[in-house]
């Protein structure tokens, strides 16, 4: 059987306030992405209101984007992928051997609170799957319950995007909370890096998270790692 990664990507293209338009962070998909591929993996991309998919513009500054992201970004077929995601209704039920949410700030809104993305999630740890979710996609970490009834990351050893990096960002007022104090609030085992904006990858059993946009690649190698395991 082929390994079946399913990746979780925002449908959200701007912030509350309307002023900024945000989306998916590209490089977060594309690493996991490209990685698959070339282990032979298949890759079902998935939103939640499924369709075309919002990048934000920031993610694709010449300054941010590396190269790898930038081939993605001018091959149309990948990008066709992106306008024709899958709803995440429409993959419920079906079995992955990773779920793994990409980030970007449009996470923030439509991956906590999301029952379905969260069922997903529950399913696929408690049977022992690999769940990654890098930078605000762990956000989508947050609210889910496992049988027991204790949230997922309680007392996990778990990592995602700083309250400092969002100033070096300056999104500080524009997110709706700050994730480092939420992670904060259910487990005493937050980590990050000791310089902000530098790789981080935290693994806690099949549970495994990536700090920002620059633990893309690490994350994507552990994952490639933990599989072949």
């Amino acid at each position: 059987m082929t390994v079946q990664i399913l990746i979780v990507v925002t449908s959200v293209a701007k912030y509350e306030s309307g002023k900024l338009p945000t989306g998916l962070w590209l490089s977060e998909l594309t690493h996991m992405y490209h990685s698959a591929k070339e282990n032979g993996y298949d890759v079902t991309i998935a939103s939640p209101q499924g369709g075309n998919i919002p990048l934000d513009p920031e993610s694709l500054k010449s300054m941010l984007i590396d190269k790898l992201s930038k081939d993605y970004e001018t091959n149309q077929d990948f990008m066709k992928l992106l306008q024709n995601t899958k709803s995440l209704g429409e993959v419920t039920g079906q079995q992955f051997d990773v779920v793994y949410l990409a980030g970007g700030h449009g996470t923030m809104y439509d991956f906590p609170n999301n029952t379905v993305l969260q069922n997903i999630i529950k399913e696929h740890y408690e049977a022992g799957k690999i769940v990654a979710a890098v930078c605000h996609g762990v956000c989508g970490l947050l609210n889910v319950k496992l049988s027991d009834g204790e949230y997922l990351i309680k007392d996990k050893a778990i990592t995602g995007f700083n309250w400092f990096e969002e100033a070096i960002a300056g999104r500080r007022k524009e997110v709706p909370f700050n994730l480092e104090a939420e992670l904060n609030k259910k487990t005493s085992k937050y980590e990050k890096a000791f310089i902000p904006m530098t790789s981080k990858v935290v693994v806690d059993g099949n549970l495994i998270t990536g700090q920002n946009p620059f633990s893309s690649k690490e994350i994507a190698k552990v994952v490639m790692e933990q599989l072949k395991q």
